[in-house]
């Protein structure tokens, strides 16, 4: 299902902690080091300058004279000048009179300016800024180029040489956050919790004259999309602090020692702005549980990013009121070490909203959305179990998407059930187009599931069945939905469900004499329904009340990682032997209710071939008429 992010960013732009609000163009790092390059050659020209010996030019022919008048003490011949001291004083310094000119090579001619009496001088070309150019300047600025290109490939956040260590949290001021917690609904348990956190940040003094203290980290954990992030800045608003808000894997970089080194900058801010929150998104990318095979040593840079994280939770004082709250969906991968008392003390579950939670997030979600009059959204949370906020703000977004795209006035029911489906089984396929053949071969088959689910005793409703493609490879589908809220199911409810999974197949092999491969998600989730009810939940009156292998699962997602198998080979011939007769006992019941209503299949795949969509009243009508 599709996922939209929760609107709640403030409307002022958020500070970045490590680069002031404004800058002169001089101040900013690249010209300023452009500006401190040129001023230092500048010094360095003007300091030699200063600190060499000033010395007299004079011409060649003159220094020749001298020469011959034995007037010069001592000089230096060079390859381009000649410097030296003449005898005579000078009678302003009352010093020792120095020399320097530039010797003429060419022996003849100087000879012949002498003879001639041509009083001659030799001058070489300046080629100090040609020189200052090509020996200095343009081999450094393109080392700053470089250096400059290189420093921003490496991160977008202003990560470079200089400031690597510097964490990337964005720090949001108190008058900043509007959230609060009316813009978080389904999550009353929760807010009751972090009530406590925000009362400790409002005024720390009622608890500490008992003695007490405040849990130095609050952990957020449950599916993608309940609101996590919304809960910790609601948190933050309702407490009027500054709120630190980073993502673990802004911890982490190539190079080693980094990640430690943000951690420590971040706490140290944090400490200075106390009191404050400081909230790590996605805590799994740098808590994962440490012990696993040899990386470096054992000693990776996410482990030492880790452990200075521990250093810095067992350190900072409770009382100064910096309290970190974190949110993960994988808490089965943290370290223990994260866990345990004196670091995130407190555990928080942020579970899918029940109806009365989704009817709220609705009307969140919808209050600036121009509704049609005669919507209830009290239906269309009915229609949606097991959404979170994330999916309920993508089917309000998707229905004001389909208004607008049909010039209404105003977002209709219609728009928030097609809105739903696309959520659920993804969007119309309008250029695939099935041949006759097999749009009659998927009425049967979805009539045989619509049929089974209106037959047996503890079948949800259907609000709706379709033969029109969407998403990926669903060809149609039977749509229920549940008359009230569920959280135990009985042998006799799954059952009826994996009865209503077979009704497609057998549909299919009692009418066309042959079965085809639109069975085959129907079946895996069947079978897989079938062996939890045996290896899982002891519902088999053979096997008896035993669970038969431990399952690696994730407690919030359900998502299950593996087995660990703890019986016989004899024991899994027996479950798979249970599972085939339960699944058959299945196949045989729905044949004998399809045989037996065959009227009223028939009906159904015919006015559903007609129409493509049926609603559930429809449904009903047409199975009580026949």
């Amino acid at each position: 299902m599709g996922k939209i992010k929760f609107n709640i960013s403030p409307k002022k732009s958020e500070i970045d902690v490590n680069k002031p609000a404004e800058k002169k163009f001089w101040q900013k790092q690249g010209h300023f080091s452009i500006w401190y390059f040129i001023i230092m050659i500048t010094l360095l020209y003007f300091f030699q300058s200063a600190i060499a010996v000033k010395k007299e030019q004079i011409p060649y022919s003159e220094f020749q004279n001298y020469l011959k008048t034995n007037q010069i003490s001592e000089c230096v011949i060079r390859e381009k000048v000649i410097t030296g001291t003449l005898k005579l004083m000078d009678q302003k310094t009352n010093k020792l009179r120095r020399f320097i000119t530039v010797p003429l090579y060419n022996a003849e001619l100087a000879k012949d300016l002498e003879n001639h009496g041509v009083k001659y001088n030799v001058a070489i070309e300046s080629h100090f800024l040609r020189d200052l150019l090509f020996a200095w300047i343009i081999p450094f600025a393109a080392i700053f180029l470089l250096w400059s290109f290189f420093s921003n490939k490496m991160g977008s956040a202003g990560m470079n040489f200089l400031n690597i260590g510097k964490n990337k949290a964005r720090i949001h001021a108190e008058t900043e956050q509007k959230v609060s917690f009316k813009d978080a609904a389904g999550v009353d348990e929760a807010k009751q919790e972090l009530g406590e956190v925000i009362e400790f940040l409002r005024n720390p003094e009622h608890f500490q004259r008992l003695g007490g203290h405040m849990p130095k980290g609050v952990l957020l954990v449950g599916p993608p999309g309940t609101g996590k992030t919304l809960l910790a800045r609601a948190v933050s608003g309702e407490a009027g602090v500054p709120f630190f808000n980073i993502s673990g894997s802004d911890f982490v970089e190539m190079f080693v020692g980094v990640g430690a080194a943000r951690v420590r900058d971040l706490f140290e801010q944090a400490r200075s702005k106390a009191p404050c929150i400081i909230f790590i998104d996605e805590l799994d990318a740098i808590g994962r549980q440490r012990g696993g095979p040899m990386v470096m040593g054992g000693h990776d840079e996410r482990e030492q990013t880790l452990n200075q994280l521990l250093v810095e939770m067992d350190g900072f004082d409770t009382s100064k009121g910096v309290v970190v709250l974190s949110a993960t969906n994988r808490p089965e991968i943290l370290d223990k070490a994260l866990l345990r008392p004196g670091r995130f003390d407190r555990q928080i579950v942020v579970d899918k909203p029940d109806l009365k939670g989704r009817l709220e997030i609705l009307k969140i979600h919808t209050t600036e959305l121009k509704l049609a009059t005669d919507i209830n959204l009290e239906i269309i949370a009915r229609r949606t179990p097991g959404f979170v906020g994330a999916d309920l703000a993508n089917v309000a977004n998707e229905a004001a998407i389909l208004a607008a795209r049909t010039n209404q006035e105003a977002i209709g029911t219609k728009d928030f059930e097609a809105a739903i489906d696309r959520v659920i089984a993804g969007p119309e396929k309008k250029n695939s187009t099935l041949s006759p053949e097999e749009k009659h071969r998927v009425a049967f088959h979805e009539s045989g599931h619509t049929l089974i689910a209106e037959l047996v005793p503890t079948g949800e409703p259907v609000h709706k069945v379709s033969i029109i493609p969407r998403g990926i490879g669903a060809l149609g589908y039977t749509l229920q939905v549940p008359e009230k809220e569920k959280f135990l199911a009985t042998r006799n409810e799954l059952l009826d469900q994996v009865a209503i999974l077979l009704g497609g197949r057998v549909a299919e092999e009692i009418v066309f004499g042959d079965i085809s491969t639109g069975a085959q998600n129907d079946l895996e989730h069947a079978s897989e329904l079938i062996r939890n009810m045996v290896c899982t939940y002891g519902m088999s009156e053979k096997l008896g009340p035993l669970t038969f292998g431990k399952k690696s699962t994730s407690l919030f997602l359900g998502t299950e990682y593996g087995e660990n198998r703890n019986y016989s080979e004899e024991t899994a011939c027996a479950i798979d032997d249970e599972v085939r007769t339960i699944i058959q006992s299945s196949y045989q019941r729905v044949k004998e209710l399809l045989n037996k209503n065959r009227p009223a299949l028939d009906s159904l795949a015919s006015e559903l071939e007609e129409k493509e969509v049926l609603s559930g009243k429809e449904v009903e009508a047409i199975v009580k008429k026949s």
